[in-house]
């Protein structure tokens, strides 16, 4: 297989989200197909039409094991593992330079919100695959000299570090680049109706097998709801459309009765408390979508709804609660007509 027509830079315009898809047969235009499974530490789920039957379940696992390579974490060969425990003459691939501009992208448009240097932060909040540790205001101070895109750049192929203990995590941005990585391959094969998601990350084109847009349906953030698509609070139609979610409802530690969140504040090292809940980003690329997701959680609810309202075509959906703790919504003017009922 040539895996070079697809892994390319594309265009930049980034919890678990229920998908409303339905299985018929569409005549004029062949078959739907499903396949699923397990990556990255999470799920992924395509849809898609193709006239002739035809199983893609192994290219998928073909392209997760390319992405994989560049960019997990938890595979010790990975070339972002090799970037993080400084070995020498580790050379980027397109996959990890393509992430890395487009977080450096955002690192500057949020003014430091967005931020994949968080990785010994979030590895000592106990969010990250390394040890968690006893948190005080010197481990805090310490950690903190190792944080900021600032000071991590690429030359040529090659990442430089000011200082070795700096550690990189794509997380917050890489699924949403699986699914437009994914979403490239079906348009490289003429592939028109489809729908990809990978850790509830989305990226669609054309209609679903009722010949409708997609539907998503956003979670509740009811603490408690543990399921993907158990208590939805909205389902949003969306076609050639991108969709990210990020919230704190699901991803947290108690300790002495403080409820500690993954979504971390690069300029204060401690996890971001705010009213806001979720954030849904629709957007043309699942890479921007997902970072902007993760970087509204970090801004909290004024200064996020400030900053998606600074970007040209993109919308949000925001859950925040009030003083009482009830919740509420928020969103773009662009959504309103693509909004639904559960």
């Amino acid at each position: 297989m040539i895996l070079d027509r697809f892994i390319r830079p594309l265009i930049p315009v980034s919890l678990c989200l229920g998908l409303i898809i339905s299985c018929q047969v569409d005549p004029s235009g062949g078959q739907y197909y499903s396949v699923a499974g397990f990556t990255q530490g999470t799920t992924y789920h395509i849809t898609y039409q193709a006239k002739d039957s035809f199983d893609l379940s192994g290219p998928f696992d073909s392209l997760f094991r390319v992405f994989d390579h560049s960019l997990s974490l938890y595979l010790p060969n990975s070339i972002i593992t090799a970037i993080n425990e400084n070995r020498e003459d580790v050379e980027t691939d397109t996959l990890f330079r393509t992430v890395f501009r487009e977080a450096k992208r955002v690192f500057e448009l949020s003014g430091g919100a967005f931020d994949i240097t968080v990785g010994p932060l979030s590895d000592a909040w106990g969010f990250g695959p390394g040890s968690k540790m006893e948190i005080d205001s010197s481990v805090i101070d310490s950690l903190l000299q190792l944080v900021g895109m600032d000071k991590v750049r690429l030359a040529g192929n090659r990442v430089i570090k000011s200082h070795p203990g700096i550690r990189l995590d794509m997380n917050a941005i890489a699924q949403g680049y699986t699914a437009d990585f994914l979403s490239a391959y079906l348009d490289d094969l003429g592939i028109r109706n489809y729908l990809v998601e990978v850790g509830g990350e989305i990226r669609t084109r054309g209609l679903n097998p009722s010949g409708k847009m997609w539907g998503i349906g956003i979670d509740s953030p009811r603490y408690g709801n543990y399921l993907p698509g158990e208590e939805l609070q909205v389902i949003v139609r969306m076609s050639g459309k991108s969709l990210a979610t990020s919230g704190n409802y699901r991803k947290f530690y108690e300790k002495d009765g403080i409820k500690y969140h993954h979504s971390l504040d690069p300029a204060t090292g401690y996890p971001r408390q705010d009213r806001l809940l979720s954030a849904t980003i629709i957007d043309e690329s699942c890479m921007s979508a997902d970072a902007y997701a993760t970087t509204c959680m970090v801004l909290g609810f004024e200064r996020a709804k400030s900053f998606i309202e600074s970007l040209d075509g993109v919308d949000a959906y925001f859950i925040f609660s009030d003083d009482d703790g009830l919740y509420h919504s928020w969103h773009t003017p662009g959504l309103e007509k693509y909004l639904e009922s559960p």
